[in-house]
C-alpha cells in the first residue's frame, strides 16, 4: 500500500514516503546514513553502497571520516540519482547533544544541495536503525529541522524522507501533523 504525507511551504513540497531510499527515481540526491570512514556497512549505508556499486565507496573514502553531524557529497554511480549526501548520525547517548547533532545531518545535506543547485533530496531516517536512536524522539526533530530550513532554501523545490517500516513512517507523519 502506497503512503504519502505532503506539505507546502513556500515553494518547496515536504514529503513523507513509506519506500526504498534507492528507488527515489524522481530524486537527483539521497541521503546515506553513513559511517565515519563512509565506507560500506550495514542498514541504509549497505544497501545504497550495494546498489550504486564499488565506485561509490572509492569515492566516499576519500572525503572521509567524518564527524556526527558533517555531511559531504559524491557521485551516485549506478543508482537512478545524480548525486549522494552522506551523512553521520549522531550514536545515540553516546555523540552529546544527539539532538543538535542529528539536526546538523539534516541541514549540513539541505546546504549541500543548495550548493550544488540540487531540485530535489530524498532522506532516510537518519540514526534510527543500528546508531539506537529511537525513532519517537528522532522523528520531530527530522521533522522540525526540515520544516524550519525550507524558509531558507533557493533551488530546492522537493524534499522527502523515505520511511522503511509502517511504524516510523507514522511517527513521522505524527511529527509532520504537529507542524
Amino acid at each position: 500500500m502506497f503512503k504519502k504525507e505532503q506539505i507546502l511551504r513556500g515553494k518547496t513540497c515536504f514529503e513523507i514516503t513509506k519506500g526504498d531510499i534507492v528507488k527515489q527515481n524522481d530524486m537527483d540526491a539521497i541521503v546515506n546514513a553513513a559511517n565515519a570512514f563512509l565506507r560500506i556497512g550495514g542498514g541504509v549505508a549497505g544497501v545504497i553502497h550495494k546498489a550504486a556499486g564499488p565506485d561509490l565507496e572509492n569515492e566516499a573514502m576519500k572525503k572521509g571520516p567524518i564527524k556526527p553531524g558533517e555531511a559531504v557529497i559524491t557521485k551516485a554511480y549506478n543508482l537512478p540519482n545524480k548525486h549522494v549526501i552522506h551523512v553521520l548520525g549522531p550514536v545515540y547517548d553516546r555523540d552529546i547533544p544527539h539532538d543538535q547533532l542529528l539536526a546538523k545531518c539534516y541541514i549540513n545535506a539541505l546546504k549541500l544541495c543548495e550548493e550544488y543547485n540540487l531540485k530535489s533530496i530524498a532522506f532516510p531516517a537518519v540514526s534510527t536503525g543500528v546508531f539506537g536512536y529511537p525513532v519517537e524522539e528522532a522523528a520531530p526533530v527530522a521533522v522540525q529541522t526540515i520544516y524550519k530550513e525550507m524558509q531558507n532554501l533557493k533551488s530546492l523545490k522537493r524534499i522527502r524522507l523515505v520511511i522503511w517500516s509502517d511504524k516510523d513512517y507514522d511517527e513521522h507523519v505524527k511529527a509532520l501533523k504537529k507542524l
